[in-house]
């Protein structure tokens, strides 16, 4: 599968495509490897862009794009669908994205599970997502918190101190 590496302000991401659709997201720092693709597609290099804007300050929606929601499960796509409807400058909990698919309370755990799973990280915006009472809980990204905390300062979202 092709994949390219870019740099941002937030340092080296990774971007891979299959065909018409984008099939996975890195955050900093991305390895360059070996196999990268030099030429990718016009698509490809305006969604690098795109993602160089965003990490620079100039907010970006990312809802737009082609996924490939056949490589993640059913609920999976549900969960990363839905959290596309949550924009920059915005966190929900993972007990009011388990209310907005209409399952009971106990299934904020396995959003956070699909969340922490997820192929595109802030493409489809699992760090504006946080634990019950707004505390900033995992991410399975590198740099972890850190950069979940850094990612939602920059987009502008209130964050409660502990």
């Amino acid at each position: 599968m092709p994949r390219i590496t870019f740099s941002t302000a937030f340092g080296r991401c990774a971007l891979a495509w299959e065909n018409a659709v984008v099939t996975g997201f890195e955050l900093p720092e991305a390895a360059v490897r070996a196999d990268d693709d030099g030429h990718a597609p016009d698509w490809i290099t305006a969604l690098a862009d795109r993602v160089r804007r965003h990490l620079a300050g100039e907010w970006q929606d990312f809802s737009d794009v082609r996924y490939d929601f056949d490589r993640v499960s059913r609920f999976q796509r549900q969960v990363y669908r839905a959290a596309l409807a949550v924009k920059a400058g915005h966190t929900r909990t993972y007990g009011e994205l388990a209310a907005a698919l209409e399952l009971e309370p106990w299934a904020s755990r396995a959003v956070g599970h699909a969340l922490g799973n997820n192929p595109w990280p802030l493409l489809v915006p699992c760090h504006r997502f946080v634990g019950a009472g707004g505390k900033l809980t995992g991410f399975s990204a590198p740099g972890g918190v850190r950069v979940k905390a850094r990612l939602l300062a920059l987009e502008g979202a209130q964050l409660l101190a502990e």
